[in-house]
């Protein structure tokens, strides 16, 4: 049977012929994986019912001292003092919104292009990828960064580093492994507290892999069918901690628009040396907190939202929300080291 244009077109109308049709089983979308987030590995999560309140502080001084006393004959001894005051959080709402086009949508069901058939879970996927970004953008600017913690070191060159420095570990005279140990013990002396987490800069994790004081410990643990290598899960155990973490995470830092400028978050020349725990506690300290307040009472720390665009626009929206309070909650079970490569 002959095609006409008429009837070509008829058929495109029903979605019977598809011109320029897409492959429905593969697009290029760079979605970061899940896994390189980095912001929740370290401080733990703080679920609140309100936006803003206070919290308990209980003074070191008062807990680690011994007050035990002598009891005097027919008397007793002064009671023991155990200070405390409050600090506060605040959550502020953030936004992100995604509008979907009917009109252009019509065009890419009939051509059943890969997720372009449910637009909703395509923009819900870069909803939730951009949170990730976000979070580890706010991440780093609050703790892994200089400016930030009481105790700051930075990483020099030269074999004889002064008061707050230390000698880089692209150096072959360096030490990691003794100077983090040092520093994990000048701070349980401070606190009472070893530090259990370790967040690394790509670039630092690099070099630690290739640190001859740690291929030392590990070379002979391999064969020649498996060699010893060096993973974040080895580098944990070489350094005794709880959880470490590399800050892998990237993102576009220029505006619409402007070239592309594509950098990691967090430092990757520094590191971060803290104690805290995994889950809110009200017997143990944290370095930070990451509090989070669900704004629409329906336990949902990130809703998504659909709802219709103005009469006339052919369009819907999708709305996410979250609300977060990243804080440092303990200046002394944290410790910021830069330019350690």
């Amino acid at each position: 049977m002959k095609r006409t244009a008429s009837s070509i077109q008829a058929d495109i109308a029903k979605g019977a012929f598809r011109p320029h049709t897409a492959l429905s089983n593969m697009a290029l979308a760079y979605y970061q994986s899940d896994a390189k987030a980095f912001a929740k590995t370290i401080f733990p999560i703080c679920p609140v019912t309100l936006s803003s309140d206070n919290y308990y502080v209980f003074e070191k001084e008062d807990l680690l001292r011994d007050s035990w006393q002598r009891k005097p004959a027919y008397g007793k001894v002064d009671p023991a003092v155990l200070s405390e005051h409050t600090e506060s959080y605040a959550c502020q709402v953030d936004q992100m919104i995604m509008g979907i086009d009917r009109i252009r949508q019509t065009d890419l069901t009939r051509r059943q292009g890969p997720a372009t058939r449910d637009p909703r879970m395509q923009r819900t996927r870069t909803m939730a990828g951009q949170a990730n970004i976000h979070q580890d953008n706010v991440f780093a600017n609050k703790f892994f960064k200089k400016g930030v913690w009481g105790h700051e070191e930075t990483g020099v060159d030269n074999t004889s580093p002064t008061t707050k420095q230390f000698i880089k570990f692209t150096n072959g005279n360096s030490d990691p492994i003794k100077l983090i140990d040092a520093k994990a013990t000048e701070m349980e002396q401070a606190t009472g507290r070893r530090p259990n987490r370790l967040a690394l800069g790509v670039n630092v994790y690099n070099a630690l892999k290739l640190h001859e004081a740690i291929l030392e410990r590990v070379k002979y643990g391999g064969s020649t069918a498996n060699p010893a290598l060096i993973t974040e899960n080895v580098l944990a155990q070489v350094f005794s901690m709880e959880r470490l973490s590399v800050q892998r995470s990237i993102m576009n830092k220029a505006k619409p628009g402007q070239t592309a400028q594509m950098e990691y978050i967090g430092d990757p020349n520094g590191f971060l040396l803290a104690y805290a725990t995994d889950t809110p506690s009200i017997d143990e300290p944290s370095a930070g907190y990451i509090f989070t307040w669900d704004m629409l009472g329906n336990g949902n720390i990130m809703p998504v939202l659909n709802y219709e665009g103005e009469p006339g626009t052919h369009s819907e929206f999708i709305e996410g929300l979250m609300a977060t309070d990243m804080k440092k909650t303990a200046d002394d079970l944290a410790m910021y080291f830069s330019d350690a490569v």
